[in-house]
């Protein structure tokens, strides 16, 4: 399945990007090795904030890993529904808006279409008290998540619908709501895989934790941009807290040649190189349990 999730914020997949990001970042843990004797350059470099929020992954792919993992959905590791009216200000709305577009995604994913009306409802709430409600086309996606095999064409119009949301803000000169979109969907899909690991502990899941360190990276030098805004300043700190946990965890590229093969015709061309990460258990409970604070402090 072909998915991405709000496209022009999210648009790498989460394994090619913790492989081919790995090379582009500055981490004294990040360290390569290679099987032709040739180390990987890792150099220090600030990418442009459009790069970098395009590098981050979607949390509808996460979502994705999450089900094909075989994990038994549960409605309780998602924020309720109602806790919308608890949201009042600007940081508030747009950080929760991020949170229920994962989890509305999740509930898309699973195929669970009351729980995902709910949570679209509470998506157009939020939106529109941002004042990009006219961007999203409810009608629309509600008709899709009341069908139960149009699934692609649900993720696909939800994804659009993000887009223009982001466009706009983007336009309006608002990329501060854009990146808390970002960041609050990043903490709830990161989030709800520390607690299916928590649950179902899994080597690919842990592994996808923790990748997420040269994700959390990019997140906070775009943060930092904007740290005079109302309520950044609190989310940075505690994001930087998590980094330090993060910087315990050593990601290796391994450089290998590409391959290459026909497929029907066309000439693939398949890079060779991947990552390892270095995670212990202990690494996945200290991120576990700092990660549920942050999130628990989001969507208080």
């Amino acid at each position: 399945m072909k998915t991405k999730y709000l496209n022009t914020l999210a648009a790498s997949v989460l394994l090619a990007s913790s492989v081919s990001m790995a090379s582009e970042l500055p981490k004294d843990k990040v360290k390569s090795s290679t099987e032709e004797a040739q180390p990987t350059k890792v150099t220090q470099e600030v990418l442009p904030v459009t790069e970098v929020l395009e590098s981050i992954p979607s949390p509808l792919e996460i979502s994705v890993l999450i089900k094909e993992n075989g994990t038994i959905y549960n409605k309780g590791d998602m924020n309720a529904p109602d806790a919308v009216s608890r949201y009042n200000t600007t940081f508030q709305k747009a950080i929760n808006l991020g949170i229920y577009g994962t989890d509305l995604g999740f509930a898309n994913i699973y195929g669970k279409n009351q729980d995902a009306i709910t949570y679209l409802n509470s998506v157009r709430d939020l939106a529109d008290g941002l004042g990009i409600g006219a961007f999203f086309d409810y009608e629309t996606i509600k008709e899709l998540a009341e069908s139960s095999n149009r699934l692609d064409e649900l993720i696909q119009q939800t994804t659009l619908n993000f887009e223009k949301i982001n466009n706009n803000l983007r336009e309006r000169k608002r990329e501060n709501v854009s990146v808390l979109i970002l960041a609050g969907g990043w903490i709830e899909a990161v989030y709800l895989t520390t607690v299916v690991n928590s649950r179902e502990p899994n080597d690919l899941l842990k592994d996808k934790i923790g990748d997420q360190k040269i994700v959390l990276d990019q997140l906070l030098l775009v943060l930092d941009i904007y740290k005079s805004s109302a309520g950044f300043e609190d989310l940075i700190n505690d994001l930087t807290a998590l980094q330090e946990v993060y910087d315990e965890i050593e990601i290796e590229v391994i450089v290998g040649e590409p391959t290459m093969e026909e497929i029907d015709g066309v000439l693939v061309v398949t890079d060779g190189t991947r990552s390892v990460v270095h995670v212990t258990d202990s690494d996945i409970q200290k991120i576990t349990s700092l990660l549920k604070s942050i999130r628990n402090k989001v969507i208080k």
